[in-house]
């Protein structure tokens, strides 16, 4: 017990977040299996074609639905499921899942130690975190940058442009300011000697400081960057972080969000998990294919509190699905970005092979 304690306590620790979660939970009746058809005489092997045996035939197995505990964070972290939770609102998803959307990252870890729930979208960072602490592997990518540098002065059109500023932002030895930091150096920029950055504890905090003209510049994620945009009068978005990184950094993206799962749901129910991904991936087309639909939903589900809000949010939160090799090489490209920053943002070591699942 005195371990547990102190596995969960040093996961916290790194994570670097608090907060609070409320939980959602849904079910749906097993789906129907189709009967078989019967084949017609036209469609009757020729007579000299090779006989089966019966017996040697493997009829297919159906499928038969799971429980399938899921946890997201709060934020662009969980709109990729916004669709798949209104299916299994509804009873027409395939598994059978229970939502339970947190506030905090520092939810998770206890949650999965205890299992209590089997898959969970978290923090980029945060997922090597587990993985060098728990038993998980990483399932997709589903957000890249969420971050974007507001402006008050119309005055900031390039990194260039920031040389000698002051940027105000929340996330201080995390993935907010490794990635700042990155994109400016690539840039030819020092921080703290060509531009300088300003750390707060609170995102509400900063948004203060730009209503009341003491902050001009500021590195936010969104949905705060729309909720800020709706109530400061001349901000704009002047720079998407993540747009910054590709033109430093083509090989790999800025990571903000992965699924991660522990290993034993995974082998104890490969079909249930290839039936997930399946239903994760077509909910993130709808989200992106279905802003406005989708942005009611945010706000359905108590993800986002304000529909204008969503609208502005979903197109800027980057949201995807991304798995296999491909997830891998935007890994391992993006936590070595972490580590060589600060060894303890992806928990002390490079995740090995066997954190990337195969399906």
């Amino acid at each position: 017990m005195k371990k547990y304690f102190l596995a969960v306590l040093t996961i916290l620790m790194i994570a670097g977040f608090v907060g609070c979660g409320v939980t959602q939970t849904v079910e749906q009746p097993p789906v129907a299996v189709r009967e078989p058809i019967e084949t017609t005489d036209a469609e009757t092997p020729p007579t000299d074609a090779p006989a089966i045996a019966e017996q040697d035939a493997e009829p297919e197995t159906p499928f038969e639905p799971a429980t399938v505990r899921v946890a997201a964070m709060r934020g662009p972290t969980a709109m990729g499921l916004l669709h798949l939770m209104h299916e299994a609102e509804n009873g027409t998803a395939r598994n059978n899942y229970e939502f339970e959307l947190l506030g905090s990252p520092d939810l998770v870890p206890p949650l999965l130690v205890q299992g209590e729930i089997d898959i969970a979208a978290v923090p980029g960072n945060l997922a090597a975190v587990l993985y060098n602490r728990l038993d998980v592997q990483a399932l997709a990518v589903v957000t890249l940058g969420v971050l974007h540098i507001v402006d008050t002065t119309d005055t900031i059109h390039s990194i260039e442009d920031l040389r000698g500023r002051t940027i105000y932002t929340h996330g201080q030895g995390i993935t907010p300011e490794i990635a700042l930091n990155y994109v400016l150096e690539q840039n030819g920029l020092t921080p703290g000697e060509d531009v300088f950055v300003e750390f707060r504890a609170e995102h509400a905090e900063i948004a203060a400081l730009l209503e009341t003209g003491q902050a001009e510049i500021a590195l936010l994620p969104e949905p705060f960057v729309s909720t800020v945009l709706a109530r400061v009068d001349g901000l704009r978005v002047a720079l998407d972080l993540s747009e910054e990184w590709d033109r430093v950094q083509p090989d790999y993206g800025l990571i903000m969000s992965v699924v991660i799962a522990r290993r034993e749901f995974l082998e104890q129910n490969p079909q249930a998990v290839a039936v997930f991904l399946e239903e994760y991936a077509a909910s993130v087309a709808y989200v992106n294919a279905n802003v406005p639909s989708a942005a009611q939903l945010a706000v359905d589900f108590d993800l986002i509190p304000a529909l204008p809000i969503a609208q502005s949010a979903i197109p800027r939160s980057n949201i995807v699905f991304i798995t296999g090799n491909e997830m891998r090489q935007n890994l391992i490209g993006f936590y070595n970005v972490l580590y060589n920053a600060n060894p303890e943002t992806v928990g002390g070591a490079m995740p090995s092979d066997d954190f990337w699942f195969n399906d």
